[in-house]
């Protein structure tokens, strides 16, 4: 995809997701994200460009953090899904939070050649992409300690015992499936930019 379009997809959807949210305060929670995302991938384009496929799921991981955004997790259109009574539009970020950040890490490790192992690659990219979801789970937590009821549509519980550790298994879940199935293609594209 030309970075041109890219960045236009990118604006586009984080202008529309600005555009009368459901709280202005949860949207700039979401999205902050993918905003440092873009600052980060600006600035290291021309010293450290990553592979199409890194950028297209990077890209496709900001959309959803925008939608999450511009609606709240917990009221997304079509986000029950499977007819449950809960909006599990936040498992689909969950997964996205383990399967997107795992190809980033695998591609860092890869092209900086810090661990020769294939397994040992595996788990430290697995690892630390769980270890990324639990911070994330803690960030969670303390913006809800320190802002009381107004983070309830960022944390997106429902009422749900279990969200905590349902995100981070769909995070550990999301990691895994980007390994099992993107490993090759990646290598072939991770070739190319040798």
């Amino acid at each position: 995809m030309k970075k041109g379009i890219w960045v236009g997809i990118f604006v586009t959807v984080l202008t529309w997701s600005a555009i009368a949210p459901k709280s202005y305060f949860t949207w700039f929670l979401e999205v902050i994200p993918a905003i440092i995302a873009i600052i980060v991938l600006a600035c290291s384009r021309k010293s450290f460009p990553l592979t199409p496929l890194a950028y297209i799921l990077i890209l496709f991981h900001a959309i959803i953090l925008m939608v999450g955004g511009h609606y709240t997790y917990a009221e997304v259109p079509l986000g029950d899904l499977f007819g449950t009574g809960r909006n599990n539009y936040d498992k689909i970020g969950h997964l996205a939070q383990g399967f997107i950040p795992a190809l980033i890490a695998r591609e860092i490790l890869i092209r900086k050649a810090v661990v020769n192992s294939k397994k040992w690659l595996n788990f430290f990219i697995v690892t630390s992409c769980l270890a990324f979801s639990a911070f994330y789970e803690l960030i969670e937590w303390w913006v809800a300690a320190l802002t009381g009821d107004s983070a309830e549509a960022f944390l997106g519980t429902q009422g749900y015992i279990w969200d905590t550790q349902s995100d981070m298994a769909m995070a550990l879940l999301g990691a895994i499936l980007s390994l099992l199935l993107l490993a090759g293609y990646h290598d072939r594209q991770l070739s190319r930019l040798n």
